[in-house]
């Protein structure tokens, strides 16, 4: 099988590997165009174009995915199929390029977090599982007949950047069981419908990532794992945007104002939510790196 693979960020470098290392003829790679970065701005490539230089692949950079060159060049050539992880959307006339047509990898149990952002809605949301999901993509976006899942436990102790790796590497694993299957004819299409409620992540941009004061204490918890480390939840202290990275929610009533500060400046700084007080326990002040909230107090007067 002839493969074209597309993909950009490190998420998509275990799959990319994967095929690889079991001797799939990957053909060529498309990834997004190079990109200003650091302080220096100088242009840096994305992870997947790094792995497939690695590898001595043919690497397509496209700014304009209908281009007719772009089209005409990935023509050339002549997949079989084509395997997408976590890039744009495609138009149809690529996504319907291959005879054997072309899939998804998706980091949740689909109909459920169908976009951009379903590893940090599932926790926001206080999911206790999500998973992995492989289906051939077809006009509207993550809404195709499904290949193959796999669940994967929410723990407690779980932020995005920890459930991020168990999925990266688990995705790899079940891409190319799904590969294997679809080489051999070997598999049957379950609808979307057929599997439950749609529920959907879209992009997050800062201004979703602000705290409100006003959910309880688990809603907010949930909502700064959900963002740990990246991009992570932020809120307004003494006229500075300030990241919270890990929190506690103390079961604990009160009859404070939500967003209201209470600390001894020693150990702790606890801010009331709608139910009780939630423990902060690591922070990243404008200006300053990421402390630990002991750290953090010694330099700081509420």
């Amino acid at each position: 099988m002839r493969i074209i693979f597309m993909g950009t960020p490190e998420f998509a470098v275990p799959s990319l590997e994967i095929l690889l290392k079991n001797h799939y003829n990957v053909v060529a790679v498309v990834t997004a165009p190079d990109k200003p970065a650091g302080r220096n701005l100088q242009l840096a490539s994305s992870e997947v174009k790094k792995k497939a230089l690695e590898y001595g692949l043919p690497v397509l950079q496209p700014t304009n995915l209908k281009d007719p060159a772009f089209i005409e060049q990935l023509k050339s050539f002549q997949a079989d199929i084509q395997i997408v992880i976590a890039f744009r959307m495609l138009p149809e006339i690529v996504w319907n390029m291959p005879p054997l047509g072309t899939f998804n990898l998706h980091a949740s149990l689909l109909p459920a977090y169908r976009g951009a952002a379903p590893i940090n809605w599932a926790i926001i949301n206080g999911e206790k599982e999500t998973g992995l999901t492989t289906f051939f993509l077809k006009h509207e976006i993550d809404t195709g007949d499904i290949i193959l899942q796999q669940k994967e436990p929410i723990y407690s102790t779980d932020n995005v950047g920890t459930l991020y790796e168990r999925l990266m590497s688990k995705g790899a694993d079940l891409l190319l069981e799904t590969v294997k299957l679809i080489e051999t004819k070997n598999y049957t299409l379950q609808k979307q419908e057929d599997l439950g409620v749609v529920k959907h992540a879209p992009k997050i941009f800062k201004e979703t990532c602000e705290i409100n004061f006003q959910q309880n204490a688990e809603a907010v918890h949930n909502f700064v794992r959900g963002l740990s480390p990246y991009p992570a939840a932020w809120f307004m202290l003494q006229g500075k945007f300030c990241k919270v990275f890990q929190t506690t929610f103390l079961q604990t009533p009160h009859s404070a104002t939500a967003g209201e500060l209470q600390t001894d400046h020693k150990t702790y700084l606890h801010l009331a939510t709608a139910d009780g007080w939630l423990a902060i326990e690591e922070l990243q002040l404008e200006g300053k790196k990421k402390m630990k909230i002991e750290e953090f107090l010694r330099g700081f007067r509420a």
